[in-house]
């Protein structure tokens, strides 16, 4: 592969960091206060949630499936956890207790999902869309009203702060770095990472080869309900309380922001920093309209527009891609044919 189709296949897995790179100048130029480092700093802490169900999403996508339950495993296992707690079970008067079943919970659920599609063979829209429906059920069901105030130990990631020079940075946005950070090593330096980029790939031929994809897919889910439990334990603790609202309508934004950093809704492709990027542009985008005074409806339109734009880039970005390989490919063929004659 030549020197210039590496440089623009990266450049195509990448263009996510050119468009965040855009749109933060022109929002610098256009939206009041929108460069100044107290706002910076809110952009990304309001964009550490979604940062979480962006990678879950994402992650699922890498192995060629999809799951739109994350948004309801997000309220789900943080409202079961701290309801049991607020009922008075005894072995769950240890917050750091808590903590640990509610991404326990959240990965039994996503195992839940993955062992239906992967040893069931259920398609996974329906599935999870599905899980979504009853697990936002249950939640208003077993929640109808806020439960707060959270012991501080369980809300200390969603609110606690610390110094950073002269600035007081949310711990949220180093936990989301650090995670962000595990996950691009995992994916990027790992055989377990390599054989799950396999699978997506390419699922026949990576079971020819001696991979276990069903164990891959299943692993993929249930990292996704993990990371969606870990955003619910976000969203607790912003808000101090835990609701039956959380989560809602956030399942297609973050399909959005996985699509926008680069992963493929075909599966096989994907990175973790990618993701990230999707999931600030996600961020500066609400942020900007919100020092505009958009309203509320418009604000869901122009989402429902960059859900929109989010399918586009994917499907230009797929048929660039082939058109590059194709031509290097007939190049290849040119030349092996002149040097034949």
């Amino acid at each position: 592969m030549s020197f210039s189709l590496k440089f623009k296949l990266a450049l195509l897995d990448n263009v996510i960091w050119l468009m965040l790179f855009c749109f933060f100048a022109l929002c610098a130029a256009g939206v009041p206060e929108f460069a100044s480092t107290t706002n910076i700093v809110n952009i990304f802490y309001h964009s550490s949630i979604m940062s979480l169900l962006v990678l879950a999403e994402g992650f699922v996508l890498i192995s060629g499936k999809l799951d739109l339950s994350i948004d309801g495993i997000l309220a789900f296992a943080p409202g079961v956890v701290v309801l049991a707690a607020a009922k008075g079970f005894s072995v769950l008067g240890n917050p750091w207790l808590c903590l640990a079943l509610t991404v326990i919970l959240g990965g039994l659920l996503g195992f839940f999902n993955g062992f239906c599609v992967a040893k069931l063979e259920m398609n996974p829209f329906m599935h999870t869309l599905s899980m979504s429906i009853i697990l936002r059920g249950l939640v208003l069901y077993l929640i109808p009203l806020s439960i707060f105030p959270l012991n501080p130990v369980y809300s200390y990631i969603g609110k606690a702060r610390f110094s950073l020079g002269n600035h007081s940075v949310p711990v949220a946005i180093a936990v989301v770095l650090l995670i962000y950070s595990l996950f691009s090593f995992i994916l990027r330096r790992t055989v377990f990472g390599r054989n799950y980029m396999a699978t997506g790939g390419n699922e026949r031929a990576s079971y020819v080869a001696g991979i276990n994809t069903t164990g891959m897919i299943l692993c993929g889910f249930v990292i996704a309900g993990m990371l969606a439990a870990l955003a619910g334990i976000l969203t607790a603790g912003r808000q101090d309380s835990v609701s039956n609202t959380m989560g809602s309508g956030s399942v297609m934004l973050a399909f959005a922001g996985a699509l926008l950093g680069g992963t493929s809704m075909n599966g096989g492709k994907g990175s973790a920093f990618g993701m990230l990027g999707g999931s600030l542009l996600l961020g500066m985008f609400s942020n900007s309209l919100n020092l505009l005074g958009v309203t509320v409806t418009l604000v869901h339109a122009a989402q429902g527009t960059l859900i929109l734009l989010a399918i586009l880039v994917d499907r230009l970005r797929t048929r660039l891609r082939a058109r590059l390989l194709r031509n290097e490919q007939l190049k290849k063929l040119k030349e092996s044919e002149a040097i034949g004659r």
